[in-house]
């Protein structure tokens, strides 16, 4: 048996970790030092490989879970490529519920890793029997001795990044972080993160990248769920249409909202000028970026961390297509006629 650090037993071993590239470039402009938490440096390519992996084992620990048993999830796509990794390693069956705003590159992987795919109309109500919310939980009932992960609303999507992001970020800027920004879905990684770095210093500023056609930026500032502001949008894992519970609110300190089309440029800028090639998600945070620097958020001695959640493989058939891009009129917008040349943000 070969034995060294550089030889693993499996691809579940090289989840977490992940690396905090500098940003050049693209912030060349901006005021502070710029890192990206890379989570596509994760086997599966995203920082859901965390969340899956520490649930799972936590099931498996609490007996619930045994080889031959069923995996049930509700995904945009990542978690469920992560599920579906961790399935064919530890020998479970991996059932999906995706929404049809997913990706065909997303849907196609997940059903080459051996994960059975339902997809589910997008823009119906949460609580809609169509909804991948619902049919989650009839395929959970059908199916005797299957665990529903059920990542909106289980602690242990906050307490994965908890124990593995947020320390990961404060030992790699030697605790010199003074703004995280990162996106919101399930809230998972915001509010673990976050958690554990304002437990290390409460003034880190923490900024949640809220989508258009999302409720989360207003039921953070209010605490009402604005039904009238939900609408059909294009960006992927970002925003919800409910509250999840694994949003952890008090621990952030406020939401920037971005759009899709500003966003799906930012993902190509980024691979543009930094050699990165992310996705859709990464492209709203670092929007973010660019509005919070126009706001006048930060100074030069500041020190901003940025999670790119996934890689752009995931995101072909979109962002990276012009053919979509053009078809969402993005590429018809005076701003981006042509991206010939790179523009950098002011």
């Amino acid at each position: 048996m070969i034995k060294n650090n550089q030889v693993f037993d499996n691809v579940l071993d090289l989840i977490g970790n992940t690396p905090l590239i500098r940003l050049n470039r693209i912030t060349s402009k901006l005021k502070g030092r710029f890192f990206a938490k890379v989570e596509a440096f994760n086997p599966g390519h995203s920082s859901k490989d965390r969340v899956a992996l520490h649930i799972i084992e936590a099931a498996e620990r609490k007996g619930i879970l045994k080889p031959g048993d069923t995996i049930i999830e509700t995904t945009s796509g990542n978690t469920g490529f992560s599920l579906a990794m961790i399935s064919i390693i530890k020998g479970y069956n991996c059932i999906l519920a995706v929404s049809s705003k997913s990706s065909s590159d997303k849907i196609d992987i997940l059903k080459t890793m051996g994960a059975t795919v339902y997809v589910c109309p997008a823009n119906v109500k949460a609580d809609d029997p169509r909804s991948y919310y619902e049919v989650a939980k009839r395929l959970h009932k059908a199916h005797k001795g299957s665990v529903y992960i059920n990542q909106y609303f289980n602690d242990l999507n906050i307490d994965a990044h908890y124990k593995t992001t947020g320390p990961e970020i404060w030992k790699q800027t030697e605790g010199k972080i003074t703004h995280l920004v990162a996106c919101s879905g399930t809230g998972g990684t915001i509010s673990g993160t976050s958690k554990y770095l304002k437990e290390q210093n409460p003034n880190i500023k923490v900024v949640g990248v809220d989508a258009y056609g999302s409720v989360l930026k207003t039921y953070h500032e209010t605490g009402v769920f604005d039904e009238n502001e939900i609408y059909p949008y294009r960006i992927e894992g970002l925003g919800k249409n409910l509250i999840p519970k694994a949003t952890d609110f008090s621990v952030i300190d406020k939401f920037v909202k971005v759009t899709d089309e500003e966003s799906a440029h930012s993902a190509r800028l980024i691979a543009k000028t930094e050699g990165l090639f992310v996705g859709y998600t990464s492209g709203a945070a670092m929007q973010a970026v660019f509005q919070l620097e126009a706001l006048g958020e930060f100074d030069a001695n500041d020190v901003v961390v940025v999670i790119f959640p996934d890689h752009g493989s995931r995101y072909m058939s979109k962002v990276y297509s012009d053919k979509w891009m053009q078809e969402q009129g993005f590429l018809s917008s005076e701003n981006y006629e042509t991206e010939k040349t790179t523009q950098y943000p002011h």
